[in-house]
């Protein structure tokens, strides 16, 4: 910071927004060419160009913040409006469907035979994995909250081990998600049912992915030190996250797998 007279980042030249752009274009092209023509050659690049990009950013970042200094108090605050505006934003992505939801189950339309979940449909047991998935959230919001306040106390040992079995019961909520999907006795093509269903969960099951990254690269700087008690806004960033992803999933268990069944 010597030889700035001010607090705040001004980032250097990067080529990863520009190509971050790029891969997305290549990604979403792929997943249009996988549906028509069944070819996910295509996708399959472009996800893979895209979370190389989304490492090297990520990893710039990191040495910005720890050891270039250069995120400062105004800095922070910047980034922490930032986290709370891309929350809000995600909070009012998943309130579509819910809307469309509510719209369909709570006034069925004569197609649905006035009926909900319309007549086929055999919905999940709400008590069986779908409750086990909730217990496993909030679980995990527990263990998160563990490393956070062990982090704040200069416990390194406990903040590794809240993380590690974040990260931990995150992987295992995916692979219940999946296993979940494979014995699901309908299909997003089943109705406005199927459609609701496999929209909302599936896109709470990619944040859920996102989430789990999010903190596993958090556990990957913990370890190497990255971390200070008053230094740690890319760990509450994540912690946010994953309480926005428990929430959601509480909204999601209560209305579509409970009151929807």
């Amino acid at each position: 910071m010597t030889h700035k007279n001010h607090p705040f980042h001004l980032v250097d030249v990067s080529p990863w927004p520009i190509l971050g752009a790029f891969s997305a274009m290549i990604t979403m092209t792929g997943i249009i060419k996988w549906f028509h023509l069944l070819n996910s050659n295509l996708m399959f690049l472009g996800l893979t160009v895209t979370g190389l990009i989304m490492f090297q950013w990520w990893r710039d970042i990191s040495r910005e913040g720890t050891f270039q200094g250069l995120h400062t108090f105004p800095v922070t605050m910047g980034l922490r409006w930032g986290m709370i505006l891309f929350i809000t934003s995600e909070i009012f992505f998943f309130i579509s469907f819910f809307w469309g939801f509510f719209h369909s189950s709570l006034s069925p339309s004569i197609e649905l035979g006035m009926n909900w979940p319309p007549k086929g449909i055999i919905p999940f047991n709400p008590i069986q994995i779908p409750l086990l998935n909730t217990l496993i959230l909030l679980t995990s919001g527990l263990t998160v909250t563990w490393a956070h306040h062990s982090l704040i106390e200069n416990n390194f040992n406990q903040a590794l081990q809240g993380l590690a079995l974040t990260v931990i019961l995150g992987v295992y909520f995916t692979l219940l998600q999946g296993y979940e999907y494979q014995e699901a006795p309908f299909t997003i093509s089943d109705a406005v049912y199927g459609s609701s269903f496999f929209m909302a969960t599936g896109f709470h099951g990619i944040h859920v992915i996102i989430g789990t990254t999010f903190l596993a690269v958090c556990l990957y700087r913990h370890v190497n030190n990255h971390f200070s008690s008053i230094h740690h806004f890319g760990f509450e960033a994540a912690a946010w996250y994953w309480h926005f992803v428990d929430v959601v999933w509480l909204f999601l268990y209560i209305s579509i797998y409970w009151w929807g069944s």
